[in-house]
């Protein structure tokens, strides 16, 4: 029994090692040089650090999971794997094409698996609401800032502001502070009735919240430490600055997080983190013929099963409910694509997946995007970063065009068609120009995952991928 995991962070690790101790071989792939994923991005093995579990949490966990698949017979580890398109078979599991070495490389080694199964634990990335001056350098995701803060123990400023929505904003505001940067403010744009009311219903149905209690309790008493103020029901609305950020305006917003006029507060400050929640990576899942479900997640059943036969989704890419319903999904699935019986270990991971995915459901209920940050775009605010797209362009044209798909409203406007293609700008584009288009093609399909070099491809289709070893001097055969 062969199985491929794609991605190799919480999700992936855990359905790794599930499947290798159910008896399968397992190839485990992942883009980046080490395994972790986002939530253990780490120093080098050149460059470790004898507390890496300041910056990580459950990096005990990591370590087992870490430590027990490298070392597994059965298990073969390809790094720096760029898994770039799944095709469909009529019978079988997706084949899986990857090119292996720097993405800026050329002649990459070419990959190709035909699996029995193929678990996808592809996760997700920051989604930014665009404002005023986002463009400037100064101005990262938080997911990008807490990146670099635990990979290379670097601060992106020296005042530092951590603005958006959801408790993802505490964990970076930490690691920020922990190297050496001084945190003006944390700023959440959910208002304090709303986070009252969202976390206060039901509160039986909190189970999952209570293990995160410690947790949050350290947050609580690094930011005091640090004398990091943390206001709700505010948001970043403009970046000031010539060569790069000098300054942000913050104003309070309503519940529907539009800006109340008369309240902005500008704070100096040279480096401002955002992150307004998480957008799962679907192409592959899209790829692969995987339903997704009104939410924008894959769909899946009781043991992770997608509705493409043999493909399984776990993570991020299910709903947005952190490391603990990650590690559980892909117990589960590892189990059962490597066709394991059920287990104790398997009954108390569906439990604990169930807990977490309800935490999850009730997170995004309380801090996901609302429709009023519209109203903190000028005109002349850039939606669309690759292609500098503004606000104004876009409502002009679709006015002009009359158009009601969105691939047409993507060539006429450019936005969406730049170098990230519509990653960052995608789903705030679907916003403002009405969501509901003709064509019913969202933003999230991309059939080719990432950048791929002509020559590349080419040498795939000679057997191989080699890299042009003529001087630049000599001409090309005729």
């Amino acid at each position: 029994m062969s199985i491929v995991v794609i991605g190799a962070g919480p999700a992936g690790l855990a359905a790794a090692r599930s499947a290798l101790r159910a008896g399968a071989d397992v190839t485990l792939l992942d883009s980046s040089d080490q395994l972790g994923g986002q939530f253990w991005r780490h120093l080098p093995e050149t460059s470790r650090a004898a507390k890496q579990h300041v910056l990580h949490h459950k990096w005990s966990t990591f370590e087992a999971l870490a430590s027990e698949i490298t070392q597994h017979p059965r298990c073969t580890i390809v790094t720096s794997a760029q898994v770039w398109l799944l095709e469909q078979r009529d019978q079988g599991t997706p084949r899986v094409h990857a090119h292996v070495g720097p993405v800026d490389s050329g002649g990459r080694e070419s990959l190709t698996l035909e699996p029995d199964a193929l678990i996808l634990a592809t996760g997700a990335h920051d989604r930014t609401l665009p404002f005023s001056g986002w463009t400037l350098p100064g101005v990262y995701t938080a997911g990008a800032a807490q990146a670099i803060a635990k990979s290379e123990r670097i601060a992106l400023g020296s005042r530092v502001v951590v603005a958006g929505a959801g408790p993802f904003l505490l964990p970076v505001a930490q690691s920020l502070a922990l190297t050496g940067a001084r945190v003006r403010g944390v700023y959440e744009a959910t208002t304090l009735p709303a986070l009252a009311r969202g976390w206060g219903a039901k509160p039986w149905k909190l189970g999952a919240a209570v293990g995160k209690m410690p947790e949050l309790a350290g947050y609580v008493a690094s930011h005091v430490r640090h004398s990091i103020p943390y206001l709700t029901g505010r948001a970043v609305v403009e970046a000031h600055g010539t060569d790069r950020v000098e300054a942000v305006t913050i104003a309070r917003v309503d519940e529907n997080w539009a800006p109340i006029a008369g309240s902005e507060t500008k704070i100096e400050a040279d480096a401002v983190c955002v992150s307004h929640g998480f957008t799962p990576r679907l192409e592959l899942a899209i790829a692969a013929g995987c339903s997704i479900g009104p939410d924008r997640f894959v769909e899946v059943d009781a043991r992770q099963r997608t509705s493409t036969r043999g493909v399984y989704a776990v993570g991020e890419l299910t709903g947005i409910a952190g490391a603990d319903a990650a590690l559980a999904e892909g117990e589960i699935a590892g189990h059962f694509a490597a066709r394991g019986p059920r287990s104790a270990a398997v009954s108390r991971a569906a439990r604990s997946r169930d807990r977490f995915v309800d935490f999850g459901v009730r997170l995004d209920a309380v801090h996901a995007p609302r429709r009023g940050w519209t109203h903190w775009l000028r005109d002349d605010t850039v939606v669309c970063r690759c292609e500098e797209v503004t606000r104004g362009e876009l409502d002009s044209i679709r006015s002009q065009t009359a158009s009601c798909g969105l691939r047409s409203l993507k060539l006429s406007t450019r936005a969406g068609l730049g170098i990230c293609q519509g990653r960052i700008c995608g789903r705030s584009v679907e916003e403002l120009l009405g969501d509901n288009f003709a064509d019913g093609v969202p933003t999230d399909r991309r059939p080719i995952v990432s950048p791929v070099r002509i020559g590349d491809l080419a040498g795939q289709a000679l057997g191989g991928s080699q890299p042009d070893e003529r001087s630049p001097e000599e001409p090309p055969p005729q």
